[in-house]
């Protein structure tokens, strides 16, 4: 049995820090336990005929199954929703399931989503080979920050925009608001995936965006152990206003639509009860509980590694290996006004550098690196990297890697928590590599977008003293 504790309404008026460990949070009356239970069991008993029937048909709350709700995961639902301002959340399997099952709890045959060209990878495949085969229609947008763009892709069966707060690896930041403004003039919610800011840099739902998703296997939980995803709803938007017939036109048991039984929450039961539980995204209690444990040191992870990609960035604009950092905080980017507007303790970890030396300059690097670690994976302590055109975006063709900029020379960093000086002398080691290939001012060892074989490039010894060394000791001062 549970009871709720004071602070279980949100954490109203409280600090992030104080919430990110207390929101949501309930006692445990039969032990005392003070960190949440893992209740690591598939199903729950019923008392007795006539509270089986209750529950099972939604007239009293409790759970019955764990593919339809478990305690450890409510709690870790709780506190979500609470960091993200939203009215509710449900925890999934994994954050590739987050985003399938929040367009799937909006989407038909026949539908359209409007999407930024720049997303996730992965997501990009789900909208290409699978919702598109069930008949949902795509349209991409190539200028994301340009609320125009936006508004020129919607039609009369658009039901939904999707954009990423921070884009991956781009880091071409979202305007939000404007976004969700022209959403909401045609009656399209606008979904977020807020994965690299995490609610810690920036809450969408504040901002006017509808629903937020996450993969809780990055920031969130942290350490790169477990799998999980969250969807998190916002209120406001009319569920009733037509265009769902699902929310609005099914009609249950009881005759009623999920509009007339739950209002504005319409959209997030039919996600609890439907879809999450019958297409079996369901996470397990153990990582619900590392999840849980990973959120509380949220803050002081994303405020350190924010801090350290920021350090690292500047590092590495200074050097003339790197063609380009995409990174929303620095001066130089593109996007840096927006991200001041969004993001008030920090720009996020998670950026790509391009070496002007191509796939060659790419290899030297990356192989010389000693403590970044070489997997695909995000917002891990540990500072990761990857080479996203022979990876993640190995499907694509040369022309969809050229629109998309991912170069032969883009690497995408993820700043975990070392010693920034650590960080910086790894990268000094690589970009060593990269000149003992060949010289960058002279004869080139390649373009951002060559893949010729660097066996092909003469090696050279680098002898003299590196000038480079003044500017690593005034960013290590600065951090």
């Amino acid at each position: 049995m549970t009871t709720d504790r004071p602070l279980h309404a949100a954490g109203s008026g409280l600090g992030f820090s104080t919430r990110q460990l207390h929101a949501g949070d309930q006692s445990d009356a039969q032990h005392g336990s003070r960190t949440t239970p893992i209740f690591l069991t598939a199903g729950f008993e019923l008392d007795d005929f006539d509270a089986a029937g209750a529950l099972f048909s939604g007239e009293r709350d409790g759970y019955v199954y764990s593919r339809h709700g478990n305690p450890t995961a409510a709690a870790a639902e709780r506190r979500i929703a609470a960091l993200e301002g939203g009215d509710d959340a449900i925890l999934v399997a994994s954050g590739q399931g987050a985003v399938a099952g929040a367009l799937l709890g909006l989407l038909n045959a026949g539908d359209h989503l409007v999407a930024s060209a720049s997303i996730y990878e992965g997501t990009r495949g789900l909208l290409g080979e699978h919702l598109e085969r069930f008949g949902v229609t795509i349209s991409y947008v190539t200028a994301p920050h340009d609320p125009a763009a936006w508004e020129a892709a919607i039609t009369p069966s658009t039901r939904v925009l999707f954009g990423e707060s921070i884009p991956n690896p781009k880091n071409d930041v979202l305007d939000i608001a404007a976004v969700a403004e022209v959403g909401h003039r045609h009656g399209v919610p606008l979904v977020v995936d807020n994965t690299l800011a995490t609610p810690y840099l920036v809450r969408p739902l504040e901002h006017g965006a509808d629903v937020v998703v996450h993969s809780a296997s990055k920031f969130l939980a942290g350490h790169g152990s477990v799998l999980g995803g969250f969807i998190v709803t916002g209120h406001g938007f009319d569920w009733g206003a037509g265009g769902y017939p699902q929310l609005s036109e099914r009609r249950g048991s009881d005759g009623r639509t999920a509009v007339e039984r739950h209002g504005d929450q319409a959209y997030v039961r039919y996600l609890r009860e439907l879809v999450v539980p019958r297409f079996g995204a369901v996470p397990s209690p153990l990582h619900a509980f590392l999840i849980q444990q990973g959120i509380e040191t949220l803050s002081l992870r994303v405020q350190r590694q924010s801090a350290s990609a920021l350090a690292v960035a500047r590092f590495l604009e200074a050097q003339p290996e790197i063609a380009s950092v995409d990174y929303a905080g620095l001066d130089s980017s593109p996007h840096h006004a927006v991200a001041e507007r969004y993001f008030t303790a920090g720009y996020g970890s998670v950026f790509a550098i391009t070496l002007a030396g191509g796939r060659p300059a790419a290899r030297a690097l990356y192989d010389a690196l000693e403590i970044f670690t070489r997997m695909t994976h995000l917002g891990d302590v540990r500072s990761l990297i990857l080479h996203p055109s022979t990876t993640t975006h190995v499907l694509r063709t040369d022309a969809e890697k050229r629109e998309a900029g991912i170069g032969e020379g883009l690497l995408r960093l993820s700043i975990g928590l070392e010693d920034v000086d650590d960080l910086v002398a790894d990268l000094e080691r690589g970009l060593a590599a990269i000149r003992a290939l060949g010289s960058v001012d002279g004869d080139a060892v390649g373009s951002p977008f060559d893949d010729a074989d660097p066996t092909a490039v003469t090696a050279r010894a680098v002898a003299e003293p590196d000038p480079r060394i003044a500017a690593l000791d005034r960013i290590a001062e600065a951090v």
